[in-house]
């Protein structure tokens, strides 16, 4: 599941390229990923300029000089080609937007969990579904320590499924809740309320030092090696490392499975 640092990394990819970039022809190929009749769609953007790219949570959103956005939430397994019209589309491509230079924007969804909302931002609380449900986003400048703490005591559970719940946190997944926990020392199965303020607040400088370390990685790669087919996830220290040293301890890190979702901590030193 794409998460802050591939959507950053998304972002700053299609930011080098889009905005200024006329679409000369939007198509929709899979009609239950976007959530927009083809012929409101082909309309409303055929002949629209790209602005610069924006991310919210785990959405990307491309807006448009026209006010008009295509807000996209790729969930597990949506992907974007951005590539000459004459290269051959990915299986599941579910829209195709043809560009001024000769290239096409491409999404693609394996498993068609992803979802496409063509909306103006005073209409997204109503045309994206759970959007006004968000919490604050994990990134934003506006959410300071402060705010952090006493936002998550008003949630109660184990530690990793408040911070990968979009209504607490928006933007974390699970592979980087277990970046962020390792960083922080916290062991993911703690229960929120035996947190001291001095874990929340170790938590929430964890957070922002992951996502600053991780972003700019998978932002190079990207620009590097073009856009993946799936995440970049070798850089990380823990997640899906079961039975390697811990970077820290040098400990086994350990893993368990529970309702499809792995969970990657070292015993030793998350307490």
């Amino acid at each position: 599941m794409p998460e802050i640092p591939d959507l950053e990394g998304y972002r700053a990819y299609f930011n080098r390229r889009l905005p200024g970039l006329r679409v000369t022809a939007a198509t929709v190929t899979i009609p239950i990923v976007v959530r927009a009749p083809k012929e409101e769609f082909a309309a409303r953007l055929s002949g629209n300029v790209f602005s610069p790219v924006e991310r919210r949570g785990k959405y990307i959103l491309f807006p448009f000089q026209s006010g008009d956005c295509l807000v996209v939430h790729p969930m597990l397994a949506g992907r974007f080609q951005y590539c000459q019209s004459s290269q051959k589309r990915q299986a599941k491509t579910a829209f195709v937007l043809g560009l001024e230079n000769g290239m096409e924007l491409r999404y693609f969804d394996e498993r068609l969990m992803g979802k496409a909302y063509l909306a103006r931002q005073e209409e997204f609380a109503q045309k994206v579904p759970r959007w006004s449900e968000m919490g604050p986003d994990t990134m934003s400048p506006e959410l300071s320590a402060e705010g952090f703490v006493a936002w998550l005591r008003t949630f109660r559970g184990q530690i990793k499924n408040v911070v990968t719940t979009e209504r607490c946190l928006a933007g974390i997944g699970n592979a980087y809740a277990d970046e962020v926990l390792w960083e922080a020392g916290i062991h993911p199965y703690r229960r929120r309320t035996e947190l001291s303020e001095e874990a929340l607040r170790h938590l929430y400088r964890a957070l922002r030092l992951v996502m600053e370390w991780a972003t700019p990685i998978v932002a190079e790669r990207m620009e590097r090696e073009g856009l993946p087919t799936d995440e970049y996830r070798d850089h990380l220290r823990v997640h899906r490392r079961g039975g390697q040293p811990c970077p820290r301890c040098g400990a086994a890190i350990s893993e368990i499975t529970a309702g499809q979702r792995i969970t990657s901590f070292c015993r030793k030193c998350q307490a």
